[in-house]
């Protein structure tokens, strides 16, 4: 991890290129806003656009999708995924193997178990928290996109 910028290859053989987060060695992407007080882990990605606030802290093997917005003092688990447009409030907890859909919403103090789902445009409040495994759908027919995190 000597090298401050990395380029990565994507499935359609486009070179994107990253820099490395100074607290933690997170792969950022260009124009994503991450805080310098916040912990991004080595082997996570910020994608474009996104922005993490201050305080966070992004476990290994995570996925912050393009144009995601994270609040302030939230704790995103190991080998999660946020995808694209995603808003997760202030001092939210999302716990290991989770799947947060593009474009949902996690209110402020949320506290997500491990493997959660929250489908795409889903939305969830601190008076509304899924179980480990449970789906929050937005659409009664639950139909919504696989994604493949990195």
């Amino acid at each position: 991890m000597s090298r401050k910028i990395e380029t990565v290859e994507d499935d359609a053989g486009k070179v994107i290129s990253y820099r490395r987060h100074p607290n933690g060695g997170g792969l950022i992407g260009r124009g994503a806003e991450v805080d310098e007080s916040s912990f991004i882990s080595s082997t996570a990605y910020v994608e474009a656009g996104a922005q993490v606030g201050r305080g966070c802290r992004v476990g290994g093997g995570s996925w912050i999708d393009r144009r995601a917005r994270i609040g302030h003092r939230v704790v995103i688990g190991d080998a999660v995924y946020v995808g694209p447009g995603a808003v997760v409030g202030n001092r939210v907890q999302v716990g290991s193997h989770s799947r947060i859909g593009g474009g949902a919403v996690i209110g402020h103090g949320v506290r997500l178990h491990g493997d959660s789902t929250v489908a795409q445009g889903g939305y969830v409040t601190a008076g509304r928290r899924p179980s480990a495994g449970s789906s929050e759908r937005s659409h009664p027919d639950g139909n919504r996109k696989a994604r493949k995190a990195a």
